[in-house]
């Protein structure tokens, strides 16, 4: 996962209309981080074509105002530069996973 990308680079990352898969956590969340290795490792595995970015809502206070993100973890993704679904705290890998293989698969055909 990037890190540490400001707004612009974020927005720009975006407007490219490739997948992305924003990941806001912080630094004292221990669903955080334990669900933030099982992402990335299965996104990358199953669906490569995404952009991976981690954001770290206690570093960067500005990009959690700008999504309107109030609890962390929150995962949101992007199809064709528009928001697609926002996934918060506790949810289950493999059913993320199928819930967006299929328009990640039709986006790409």
């Amino acid at each position: 996962m990037k890190q540490n990308l400001n707004l612009e680079e974020i927005k720009n990352l975006i407007n490219t209309g490739e997948p992305v898969l924003l990941y806001f956590s912080g630094e004292n969340c221990s669903v955080c981080k334990v669900l933030k290795p099982k992402i990335d490792t299965e996104v990358s595995k199953q669906l490569p074509k995404f952009n991976l970015v981690e954001i770290k809502t206690d570093e960067q206070l500005e990009l959690s105002r700008e999504f309107s993100i109030f609890s962390i973890p929150t995962t949101i993704i992007y199809f064709d530069k528009k928001e697609f679904k926002r996934y918060g705290r506790n949810m289950s890998v493999q059913l993320f996973i199928d819930e967006i293989k299929r328009p990640y698969e039709l986006m790409l055909s």
